[in-house]
């Protein structure tokens, strides 16, 4: 069996580092010592012979008397003359006394609300708080900030040190996510997850917290919360804190926040930061304080009563408190991440009829993305919701197929998820490739194929010997491949494929050693083409002309006009002439915004392809333009 990954270019960057060194004097200077007659004692007159100790004065057989409180001292006088000084024990003159300031005091807590304070509302009444919960030695660098280093995949370190910063906060500011192509998805992903220094000029703070953003809004959360973990909870600006809480809740690790909450403290005064300090004070070890907290907040109705019911549950978990809390999902209209995330976290059924509201609502992408990575939801739900995730990109075909394995060896699953997993096993053992290409194909769908289904099967597709007898079926096999990065799996096919077919054009894009195209088979799949306004066929010739594989002029003879210019068109060429791969890599995010393919044009694919292969990342181009053909 053949195992051919995906291997991406990455290319390094060279940082130039100045070493200024200064140099110092050193003086040296000599003592020179006159001879003397006789030894010369060095100490201060009176100190060679020390005046005899003074006879103590016998003690009093009387009861001590306290020492007076000595009396102000007057001011001198208009004329110069000294000030009298009052004898001790002598009572001063009431006009001479200086008034005493007298202090505020309503401000204080009464004693009873003090002893309802948690240690971090004293230290904040005190003063005590400090401004930084990492000592010196152990804090963080803001050089650089991120969790993959290239040494690990990421990229070059210093890629946009030397970028204009209001370049890099516009393209960030203006990428929210969801993109068209999956893989262009898992390249933005690395982009934004790499160890990179910030540009001249712009707050390292600040360029990660763009950064989580754009994270965020693509589903991203495990790897927003790792972003924003690299970055010490005393530095955190108010962007980074909103940031961080979205993808803590998204998560289900409320408590994964509360470095930063308890720091923090009434920085905020919104309910779900109230909400969410009661809970970081129980698992701090105060339980009743957060329950306190958590009454008062019901009585006070700073929430809806779902929202804070919900948060008693998860304070209880900790060992005191309400967690036995009984929470009623009744009159509740709306599904919001707060409760889906803490619902989830303590195991509370979510109504179903909510649940359904909430993934055709205008954000239900954010439900299913939430849930694919949670432990704690069941097997069969996650397999609902890791089909999306992964027909976006936040989950691999391997996590996948990890997924489904599970399902398998549980035999308390059923329904769908438990049918799906029986399929997929046959897919890869079973007894012939026919029978591995029927339950494909069962888990593909019928008629057009689904994606989702296709990045299941990957590794089962590279599994089939590419065979007259499954040449009718080879443009979904190499589809499916694909979309784990199997390239020479794929390529292998090249002799079975008909040309002008859709494997045939696949395997022209994602070839690392095809050569020029075939123009005949261009015009054969052009002929054929059924898409929209030959959708399909503009890409595969937008990328076979960005790839080099075919002139970028001949493409118009396929509706792809490539010769128009914008703004866009002429920033990400010009990052791909400086051979700037991280700049490149956040146009081309930019360029891909969308969520169906029909939002793409060909000039954006062609730019995106012919950028990416020009600054070293063609793995990435060759899979961007056969997922284009294969879904367009």
């Amino acid at each position: 069996m053949k195992r051919a990954g995906l291997i991406a270019g990455l290319t390094s960057g060279a940082a130039v580092i100045s070493l200024a060194v200064a140099g110092g004097v050193l003086g040296v200077f000599s003592i020179g010592a006159a001879a003397q007659d006789a030894p010369e004692s060095l100490l201060p007159p009176g100190f060679d012979d020390p005046a005899p100790a003074p006879t103590p004065a016998p003690q009093p057989t009387a009861a001590p008397v306290t020492a007076p409180t000595a009396a102000p001292v007057r001011p001198a006088t208009p004329g110069g003359a000294p000030a009298s000084v009052p004898l001790p024990g002598a009572a001063a003159a009431p006009g001479n006394v200086p008034p005493v300031p007298q202090a505020d005091l309503s401000g204080l807590p009464s004693l009873e609300e003090l002893e309802d304070l948690s240690t971090d509302q004293l230290d904040d009444l005190l003063g005590l708080k400090p401004q930084y919960d990492i000592p010196p030695a152990a804090r963080r660098s803001l050089s650089q900030v991120g969790v993959l280093s290239p040494e690990e995949g990421g990229f070059p370190t210093k890629a946009l040190v030397k970028q204009p910063q209001n370049l890099v906060r516009a393209i960030l500011a203006g990428t929210k996510g969801p993109f068209v192509s999956r893989w262009g998805h898992i390249m933005m992903r690395r982009a934004l997850a790499s160890r990179l220094t910030a540009p001249e000029g712009m707050n390292p703070v600040e360029f990660a917290a763009l950064r989580a953003g754009v994270l965020n809004s693509m589903g991203e959360y495990s790897a927003t919360r790792a972003l924003v973990q690299d970055v010490d909870t005393g530095n955190w600006s108010t962007a980074m804190t909103s940031q961080a809480l979205t993808a803590y809740i998204a998560s289900a690790d409320l408590v994964g926040a509360c470095p930063a909450v308890r720091l923090q403290g009434g920085a905020r005064d919104n309910p779900q930061w109230v909400m969410m300090q009661a809970i970081c004070n129980a698992y701090a070890g105060e339980g009743a304080l957060a329950g306190s907290q958590l009454n008062g907040a019901q009585n006070d109705e700073i929430a809806p009563e779902i929202d804070i019911l919900l948060a008693q549950r998860y304070a209880g978990a900790a060992g005191r408190g309400r967690g036995g809390t009984t929470v009623s999902w009744e009159g509740v209209e709306e599904l919001t991440p707060w409760r889906f995330a803490i619902a989830n976290a303590v195991g509370d059924d979510i109504p179903e009829g909510l649940v359904t509201a909430a993934l055709e609502g205008q954000s239900g992408d954010y439900y299913p993305l939430a849930a694919a990575s949670a432990p704690m939801l069941p097997l069969a739900a996650r397999a609902r919701y890791a089909e999306f995730a992964a027909s976006r990109g936040v989950l691999s075909a391997a996590a996948m197929v990890d997924i489904y394995s599970q399902v398998y060896s549980d035999n308390a699953i059923g329904g769908e998820a438990s049918d799906r997993a029986a399929r997929l096993r046959e897919a890869f053992v079973g007894g012939d490739d026919a029978i591995r290409l029927t339950a494909m194909r069962g888990l593909w769908g019928e008629g057009d194929p689904g994606f989702a289904g296709q990045i299941l099967t990957a590794y089962a597709a590279a599994r089939i010997e590419p065979s007259d007898d499954t040449a009718d079926a080879a443009g979904a096999l190499i589809a499916s491949m694909l979309t784990a990065g199997l390239d020479r799996d794929a390529a292998s096919w090249s002799s079975v494929v008909q040309p002008g077919s859709m494997g045939w054009a696949l395997v022209a894009l994602s070839d690392p050693n095809a050569g020029n195209a075939d123009i005949d088979g261009v015009d054969s799949f052009y002929s054929d083409d059924v898409s929209e306004e030959a959708r399909k066929s503009a890409f595969l010739a937008a990328g076979l002309a960005g790839l080099g594989r075919m002139a970028a002029g001949d493409a118009g003879d396929y509706g792809a006009d490539l010769s128009r210019q914008t703004r866009w068109t002429r920033m990400i060429d010009r990052a791909a002439e400086v051979e700037n791969p991280a700049m490149v890599a956040l146009f081309a995010g930019l360029g891909m915004q969308g969520r169906e393919w029909s939002q793409m044009t060909p000039l954006h694919l062609y730019h995106i392809v012919s950028a990416l292969r020009r600054v070293g990342m063609e793995a990435e181009a060759r899979m961007i333009a056969a997922e284009a053909v294969a879904r367009g």
